[in-house]
């Protein structure tokens, strides 16, 4: 497999990553080919779709080794189903894919052409693999059944900025940071009500709590 592309997003580490692509439409992602496939005449056409699939590599998972169970957070963390029954990393092939909107197409800056896209769910740096258009009248399957998701709660937190932390952010990143602490990034086997969580934004080190169904975010760290 040939890595054609990196993604640069304002997500530094894995930790407050969306679980699924889409559901932060807010936070977005930047597309610079390699070399090699930087060639304006391969996105030829693409301007005419308004999502795309991405095939990408699972950082730090490629250790040659096969589980056939895995522990999904969302089950607890303790109840083991089949690994293909599940879109762990953990898997013989350490391959994501994320369906994500396309913002816009830059064919004149300098790396051209670079995607600019949203509701990704990568950190910064992951590899891209692949791109393949969305195509509606086949991808969307409306009668699909979801499973064991089907069952699960979904836990989302209010979340509330504490000693002034507010200030530091702009309104655009307020509501990012908001939307993604919200969706609760924590293991589904981890309610410590003293511990302290820390997300890597952009260029912050954002610090929070959570207690009785809501986050305090009680620190905001911008990181040289």
């Amino acid at each position: 497999m040939k890595k054609i592309a990196v993604i640069r997003t304002d997500l530094k580490d894995k930790f407050g990553l969306p679980r699924q692509s889409g559901i932060i439409k807010e936070l977005t992602g930047k597309i610079v080919f390699e070399p090699g496939y930087r060639r304006t005449e391969a996105v030829r056409g693409l301007e005419g779709f308004s999502h795309i699939w991405l095939l990408w590599k699972f950082d730090g998972f490629d250790n040659g080794t096969f589980s056939p169970t895995v522990r999904p957070p969302k089950l607890g963390g303790n109840k083991r189903v089949g690994v293909f029954a599940t879109r762990s990393p953990n898997r013989p092939n350490p391959i994501g894919l994320s369906a994500v909107k396309i913002d816009r197409i830059d064919t004149a800056c300098e790396n051209a052409p670079v995607l600019y896209v949203s509701g990704v769910d990568m950190k910064d740096g992951t590899e891209i693999l692949d791109i393949k258009p969305y195509l509606p009248h086949s991808d969307r399957i409306p009668d699909a059944v979801g499973g064991f998701t089907e069952d699960i709660v979904v836990r989302t937190l209010d979340v509330e900025f504490k000693n002034g932390t507010e200030t530091q952010l702009t309104e655009e990143e307020k509501t990012t940071v908001i939307k993604l602490i919200s969706e609760d990034p924590r293991p589904g086997y981890i309610d410590e009500k003293d511990r302290v969580y820390g997300m890597k934004y952009r260029s912050y080190d954002v610090r929070f709590t959570v207690s009785d169904g809501k986050a305090f975010i009680t620190e905001i760290k911008r990181e040289k």
